[in-house]
């Protein structure tokens, strides 16, 4: 198979917004390269060392989870390694990491030939092949493989507070995950991931994480699937938000995932993990009034029933961001299960930290970036196509009280 992946990337950013994907981890990928650009940190947070350093190779580590990796690493005392094509944010830690190793996981991996370390943080992984392609230099060189999945693993989700044993997809027969065209990547993302995790099962038996991820947000997120929220309530005005204050609403932190990986490395901690947050359920009522606080625009929300958004064509997901119907097929998406992993140490930071520094980040950009996002270019429904609807919901209402 030959993926040139910043093309898949693309791909797969659209069929997001297309087919609803839980949590697809754009960003964990790495995006497409653009201007480099830091999250806001807060530098006087305390980290405390951890008890022992650890020899640590991150495949990416550039994109979006990745340098949260780093840092966090890095904080803890331990020695880090990257892989990657050095594209996106080309030397991003030159200075700050021990090696960049330059390869590709869809073709030349050879920079790792030799090498040891005690584990690898998988990032970027989509392809059952790029697991296949990493192993032929790590496998019997690596002590714990901590693998970055996705609850869009899942088959049914309308399945209310979906867990680790729940149903996951099947590749459909007759296609070979080796040989899937790049087009069609978003189209069988799940599938692809359920079979690059049982590839990490079989590489590295009885030495693997999998992490599956809900929604990724926070600050370094270029898919503006929740950006698109702190930049449109600083705007301040009406603002149309979908169906129903009391819809449930997941998403994490891409720092709590990034923490939560390190640690469960140091731990040695196998097995399958949601990584899902918020600790206690979330409203998207709470959500957008936790973002709102953040702001001094002061921002009203226009609450607009599920089937008069479906009329007017507005997608979840794509146009009304981090959010699902709570009801038939969707009714599990953001009611998924995380117990397992906060048992294990999984932590969340409080909803205004996330808005606060993701919105500081967003000011950040180039100005073509945050243009982008206000339009609805990648996700979030657009200010344009956001006052036509309010326009019409207006409109509805009016001739409803005559």
């Amino acid at each position: 198979m030959s993926t040139d992946r910043r093309s898949f990337v693309r791909t797969l950013t659209a069929a997001g917004g297309a087919l609803g994907l839980a949590g697809l981890p754009t960003a964990a990928f790495g995006a497409p390269a653009a201007a480099p650009s830091t999250a806001p940190r807060d530098r006087t947070r305390k980290i405390e060392k951890a008890p022992v350093s650890l020899n640590i190779l991150i495949l990416g580590g550039t994109g979006f989870t990745g340098p949260e990796q780093v840092e966090y690493a890095i904080a803890r005392g331990h020695r880090v390694t990257l892989f990657n094509r050095n594209k996106t944010r080309p030397d991003f830690f030159k200075g700050k990491v021990a090696e960049e190793l330059v390869g590709d996981l869809n073709g030349d991996t050879s920079a790792l030939a030799g090498k040891k370390f005690d584990v690898v943080l998988d990032n970027p992984t989509t392809f059952p092949a790029w697991v296949r392609n990493a192993a032929r230099q790590l496998a019997g060189n690596v002590k714990h493989y901590i693998f970055i999945s996705t609850t869009s693993t899942y088959s049914d989700q309308s399945i209310i507070g979906l867990d680790e044993n729940s149903p996951v997809h099947a590749m459909p027969d007759g296609l070979d995950p080796y040989t899937i065209d790049a087009g069609d990547a978003g189209k069988y993302y799940g599938p692809l991931k359920v079979r690059a995790e049982q590839e990490v099962a079989k590489l590295y038996p009885g030495i693997h994480t999998i992490i599956r991820p809900c929604l990724i947000v926070g600050p370094l997120d270029r898919t503006d699937r929740f950006t698109w929220w702190p930049a449109r309530i600083e705007k301040g005005g009406e603002v149309l938000a979908p169906d129903n204050p009391d819809d449930p609403c997941q998403f994490i932190d891409s720092r709590d995932l990034a923490e939560f990986m390190v640690r469960m490395a140091e731990a040695r901690e196998f097995g399958l993990y949601n990584a899902i947050g918020p600790a206690h359920p979330m409203t998207v009522g709470e959500m957008l009034h936790g973002v709102k606080a953040v702001t001094t625009a002061g921002a009203q929300f226009t609450w607009v029933p599920w089937d008069f958004l479906q009329a007017q064509n507005v997608r979840p997901w794509r146009d009304m961001s981090v959010w699902q119907p709570p009801y038939g097929k969707t009714a599990g998406y953001q009611r998924r299960n995380s117990a397992k992993a906060i048992a294990k140490g999984l932590t969340f930071r409080p909803l205004a930290v996330t808005a606060k520094e993701t919105l500081d980040w967003h000011k950040t950009r180039p100005a073509k970036e945050q243009e982008a996002t206000l339009n609805g270019e990648i996700n979030g429904i657009g200010l344009k196509r956001e006052a036509e609807v309010l326009a019409a919901w207006h409109a509805k209402q009016k001739a409803g009280s005559k």
